[in-house]
């Protein structure tokens, strides 16, 4: 079991009694420098230390001291604008991942070999650009091609990653996707939420792919890992340096604007992503960057309005019952068949072996139990 201290109650905690580094660090007769690191998390304190800083405190060793499981799934959420990804939301998704190893050994890949990762994963410019290069290399596109869903959904299997798609948007659920990774099994699971429109879900997959190569990294680093790889995947360097040209050309604010614009809709990515690749470039090389003004979000979100949802696309001309959902049968071939995911054969040979009924459906897929019973009845 690895520990850690809860650097949160500690911190409530010396706020109340009026401590500071300095006054713990006499206390306990140790140096500033050592109470520092504790409270990074940098180190932990030695037993003796760790009882007298629980006293001082006035803390229990439950209240001061997180114990970790090592094999404790590990999680990583991509939310909408505005949510926070609170401690219960993280249990949950613990919680679907302890579910989810009773599937890991009806998984189709190769057992032998890891999947390939990324040494020393992180966001400086020059070597996000290679990896994005190095990406495009093994899905065979070139430097300036178009990533489509197909190129996406492939790497995730290579990399021997479960794609999850589900059905979230009319629960009042926030997750765009959930990233679960199983230390124990060093399996790895991606959900992803349909009820997103086309060219967000293209990020959130880019993002995801992100995870899945440094699973290394956590918590803010592995998020911004995630995001700048995404975005250059999607509109890599070369793109950028070239629309950086394009765009400085345009006489008006308006016409940039426009320009872009166009540009993301000729690749199924946001606005955003265009910008902000082009930006980044620009800081690269030590040029200016491109100032848009304050009209750009609302052009950004016109352009969001062409755009339909992933479950739209998917079920829209199958017949959807009075919420706008599908059939089980329908979502089941649907997903099995444009993702090429094993989840449902998992489940499949899971429940018959096992004998299991919905409610596991129902936690796997965190869904409501009614709609967990269509499903259980469809792979039954």
């Amino acid at each position: 079991m690895k520990k850690r201290l809860n650097l949160q109650n500690a911190g409530v905690a010396m706020q109340q009694a009026g401590l500071s580094q300095t006054a713990v660090a006499e206390s306990l007769a140790v140096s500033k420098e050592a109470v520092s690191q504790w409270l990074k998390g940098d180190t932990f304190p030695r037993p003796d230390k760790l009882l007298k800083l629980g006293k001082l405190l006035k803390l229990s060793f439950s209240d001061l001291v997180i114990t970790e499981d090592p094999h404790t799934p590990k999680i990583a959420f991509r939310k909408m604008r505005g949510t926070i990804t609170k401690d219960h939301h993280i249990e949950k998704a613990q919680e679907m991942g302890r579910f989810l190893r009773h599937l890991v050994p009806y998984l189709p890949f190769d057992t032998l070999e890891m999947p390939p990762i990324l040494k020393y994963p992180n966001t400086e410019y020059d070597y996000i650009h290679r990896v994005a290069l190095k990406v495009r290399e093994d899905i065979n596109v070139s430097e300036t091609d178009n990533i489509d869903f197909v190129h996406l959904i492939r790497r995730f299997r290579d990399l021997q990653t479960v794609v999850v798609p589900v059905l979230w948007g009319a629960k009042q659920r926030h997750e765009n996707a959930v990233h679960i990774h199983l230390p124990d099994s060093e399996s790895t699971w991606v959900y992803l939420n349909l009820d997103t429109n086309i060219h967000d879900f293209k990020f959130w997959m880019a993002h995801e792919l992100g995870h899945c190569l440094s699973p290394s990294l956590e918590g803010n680093e592995a998020e911004d890992f995630a995001d700048e790889f995404a975005a250059s995947l999607l509109y890599p360097h070369e793109l950028a340096a070239e629309a950086y040209k394009s765009i400085s050309l345009q006489q008006t604010i308006g016409a940039k604007i426009n320009y872009i614009v166009d540009l993301a809709g000729q690749r199924t990515i946001s606005p955003y992503t265009v910008i902000g690749q082009v930006n980044k470039f620009a800081a690269a090389e030590g040029k200016p960057e491109i100032e848009l003004g304050k009209g750009f979000p609302s052009a950004v979100t016109n352009f969001n309005k062409g755009f339909k949802k992933v479950s739209e696309v998917l079920f829209g001309d199958l017949g959807l019952d009075e919420n706008g959902r599908p059939s089980a049968s329908d979502y089941v071939s649907q997903v099995e068949t444009v993702f090429e995911t094993p989840i449902f054969d998992l489940f499949r040979k899971y429940l018959k072996e096992h004998k299991k009924g919905p409610s596991f459906v129902q936690t796997v897929l965190d869904m409501p139990l009614l709609d967990a019973r269509s499903i259980y009845t469809e792979l039954t």
